[in-house]
């Protein structure tokens, strides 16, 4: 059977505490890897990791991307339309943007659409624009 990771495991493997759920949540990971079950991912849990990270732990943009990269990348987990969730991880750390933004934008982009929005922020990322 698939699970769907919550965003609370995910902040359980990325942050390791407190340790005793980090460790469940490890060994929720090997449970996957041993093929006992499979885990997903949705980037909507990833964009509320990122709030969380950011807002609760003072995790960089940077700090985020790479250490929520690193636990995104495990072979145990699928992650749902993970080239633009990894790629919007990137956009965000080098952008300075939030997740929820970037994600928008590497979405639009890889469909070769635009971004309607009235943050102009949009105007200096890589996706055709529209202001209302």
């Amino acid at each position: 059977m698939r699970y769907w990771l919550d965003t609370n495991v995910l902040l359980r493997l990325v942050t390791k505490s407190p340790p005793e759920l980090f460790e469940r949540a490890l060994a929720l990971v090997e449970q996957a890897e041993s093929g006992a079950l499979s885990l997903a991912v949705h980037p909507l849990h990833v964009a509320e990791a990122t709030y969380v990270l950011r807002s609760l732990y003072a995790y960089t943009r940077e700090e985020i991307r790479r250490e929520l990269g690193i636990v995104l990348s495990l072979e145990a987990l699928a992650v749902h339309d993970e080239e633009n969730v990894l790629a919007a991880l990137d956009l965000m750390a080098e952008r300075n943007i939030d997740f929820d933004d970037a994600y928008l934008t590497c979405w639009a982009a890889a469909r070769d659409d635009g971004v309607a929005s009235f943050d102009r922020d949009y105007g200096r990322l890589p996706v055709p624009h529209l202001v209302p």
